[in-house]
């Protein structure tokens, strides 16, 4: 049975079972999915099911109806889209889609540790654990705008002692490579940081989510570009591993973030390998 997930700010508000032949979306309360507010029309569009086949249908809205970021009058809705309206987003979830999907995500997108050069991901932790180290040595409001570190400080630290990374919760023994890819049971860690996962936001894949379980998980395409997103216990960093062209780097909001480890925010847009990712914070 095909399911509506209804949330504003990532938050979830409401689900609906699709039973029904036609499902309306608006602001006024004769609708089947009302969405008070003002940036949605009083009926804004229509979902129609067809036997195993769903369709979204703009109903000439004020301010449109878009699937997966793109404006769109009709669409044929596949198992993760996301459609938003106004403010609010509702995801379409399909459950006689194929399971599969998610996994040809991953496949094309997530690359094993063994797949890896293992200096890169060495220097990736390095720089991560810099650029965590530094947050800690910052005050707050500092920490918060920045975590680069600059040349001169990236080698004295590097002579230092780091802060134990999360991922030495998980084994008793010095990390190894192998070691940061094993997940982290949250219910080991109370007091942890919170999961955050990421949310496809462009291309096949649009709607797809990855959570971030992982002490150290490599995104992109080898030879293209790739990056390298570390769990630390003062937030999640990404740091470039190697890319096709010298200077390529990913992209956070727009901006390269250069060869230092970046700090991720919540609702940071990531654009990596061509594929554009939203970072949500649990």
């Amino acid at each position: 049975m095909a399911r509506l997930i209804l949330s504003l700010d990532n938050q979830v508000l409401a689900e609906y079972n699709m039973t029904k032949e036609r499902y309306t979306v608006g602001r006024l309360p004769d609708n089947d999915v009302r969405i008070d507010n003002p940036a949605v029309s009083g009926h804004h569009s229509l979902i129609i099911n067809i036997l195993n086949d769903s369709f979204l249908e703009d109903l000439n809205s004020t301010n449109g109806t878009y699937v997966n970021g793109k404006l769109i009058k009709k669409h044929a809705l596949q198992h993760g889209d996301v459609i938003t309206i106004g403010h609010h987003q509702l995801r379409f979830s399909d459950q006689q889609a194929p399971e599969t999907e998610q996994d040809e995500f991953e496949k094309t997108m997530v690359i094993p540790a063994g797949q890896q050069n293992a200096e890169q991901l060495a220097a990736a932790e390095q720089a991560a654990d810099a650029a965590a180290a530094a947050a800690v040595r910052l005050d707050p409001d500092e920490a918060a705008a920045s975590v680069k570190l600059d040349p001169e400080e990236a080698g004295p630290l590097s002579n230092k002692p780091k802060p134990a990374p999360v991922a030495a919760t998980v084994a008793a023994e010095p990390r190894a490579h192998s070691e940061t890819q094993a997940g982290i049971d949250p219910a080991s860690a109370p007091n942890a940081l919170p999961l955050a996962k990421l949310q496809v936001l462009s291309g096949a894949f649009a709607g797809r989510e990855l959570e971030l379980t992982k002490a150290l998980t490599t995104l992109g395409r080898p030879g293209v570009q790739v990056a390298a997103i570390t769990r630390r216990a003062e937030g999640y960093y990404i740091v470039h591993v190697e890319s096709g062209e010298e200077g390529d780097y990913p992209l956070v909001n727009g901006q390269p973030i250069g060869p230092q480890a970046k700090k991720l925010t919540d609702n940071d847009v990531v654009q990596l390998a061509g594929v554009k990712m939203g970072f949500f914070a649990s």
